[in-house]
């Protein structure tokens, strides 16, 4: 057994839940301690645990049996931020920067790093704890599929396929009542998930926030399809999705909250003015979060293992700073401040958006 440079490391899952957590929990655990003869510290409920101090230790039995749930055996927040954390409640809540409490919590429970679990929000987190002296290590999760410096995040696969067999089933309805469905899929600012569950679904029209379309393209779309005879089509839409010269649609505003502004409803615009300007019945199916819970798919717990083994090696040979990620098939890592420059957003020109376009999808343009 190689002699780790530290002794024990912490663990936790910020943002939203994916396919794919548990897998993940598993890989670092066990390869941290039958590996490297690391402990390590589950912290409950995101960053929230580590700011409260709550906490389980995690051993190789803890994590037995766990890799094909769904969910986080250790629980998640998308609104815990230690820089901004909510105290108290009703009017008289205020946010305070507790960062160095958080701090403070782990290096009293023996914390030699970090491991996060993340999207952008929870990695941009872990990259200014390590800038304030708590060394952290990033391991990529997101359905949205949008983090730079990885070509793909665990999580995205198992709702591509959730949102794909949701599309099949609907297309069987569709043509049955020779209607226009309608599918809201997630993707607040990137259509990944739209693009691949769009094209694997068969979608028709295929509406991504990369690329704003026009209501009058997608009628043009369906129209066509009727004149050939297909007397029903199929539209799928991330959440995020614009027309031209507008800006998303918004559902309602949260006040307080990180991330205040709720998406929602761009599917049913879209079913009320198809269906307007062609007369041809249109129904809408919102997804929501269907998409994040259920068992991951088999592509998603190999690449979870892969990614938290790799974590678990980086935390051995002390290497801080970075986020483990896939690249060209094989898995390396990058800095954090690099994964969270940006997000990875879908160019109109990708490949598959072409590959679309040429088996005769329209994305509203």
């Amino acid at each position: 057994m190689p002699d780790p440079r530290v002794r024990r490391i912490g663990l936790l899952t910020g943002g939203g839940d994916c396919p794919g957590l548990n897998a993940a929990i598993r890989a670092v655990v066990k390869a941290a301690v039958h590996d490297y003869g690391i402990s390590v510290a589950g912290f409950h409920d995101g960053f929230a645990g580590l700011v409260e101090n709550r906490a389980r230790e995690l051993s190789y039995n803890d994590v037995s049996g766990i890799l094909t749930c769904g969910g986080t055996i250790l629980g998640t927040s998308n609104t815990a931020d230690p820089f901004r954390y909510r105290v108290g409640k009703g009017r008289r809540a205020a946010w305070r920067d507790l960062s160095a409490r958080a701090i403070r919590n782990a290096r009293r429970r023996g914390i030699e790093a970090l491991v996060c679990m993340g999207g952008d929000g929870t990695l941009t987190i872990a990259r200014r704890l390590a800038a304030q002296g708590l060394p952290c290590i990033g391991i990529p999760k997101t359905i949205d599929n949008d983090l730079r410096e990885t070509d793909v995040t665990f999580g995205f696969d198992s709702a591509v396929e959730t949102a794909t067999e949701a599309i099949d089933r609907l297309r069987t309805t569709a043509e049955s009542h020779h209607r226009v469905m309608v599918v809201e899929v997630m993707g607040r600012y990137v259509g990944w998930l739209g693009l691949f569950a769009g094209i694997a679904g068969g979608g028709d029209v295929i509406l991504i926030p990369e690329i704003p379309y026009r209501v009058e393209a997608v009628c043009d779309a369906v129209r066509k399809r009727s004149r050939r005879g297909r007397r029903y089509s199929i539209v799928v839409v991330s959440e995020g999705a614009m027309p031209r010269g507008g800006g998303r649609t918004v559902d309602r505003v949260v006040d307080g909250s990180p991330d205040p502004v709720r998406l929602g409803g761009i599917g049913k615009e879209i079913a009320r003015q198809v269906e307007t300007r062609t007369g041809i019945e249109a129904r809408v199916a919102v997804l929501g979060h269907l998409q994040r819970g259920g068992q991951p798919t088999a592509f998603d717990r190999v690449l979870a293992t892969r990614l938290g083994t790799e974590a678990a090696r980086l935390a051995a040979g002390g290497i801080f700073g970075r986020m483990v990620a896939v690249r060209g098939g094989g898995v390396t890592s990058a800095t954090l401040a690099k994964a969270t420059a940006g997000l990875k957003r879908v160019p109109p020109g990708h490949p598959l958006v072409r590959a679309a376009r040429a088996m005769g999808a329209s994305f509203g343009i």
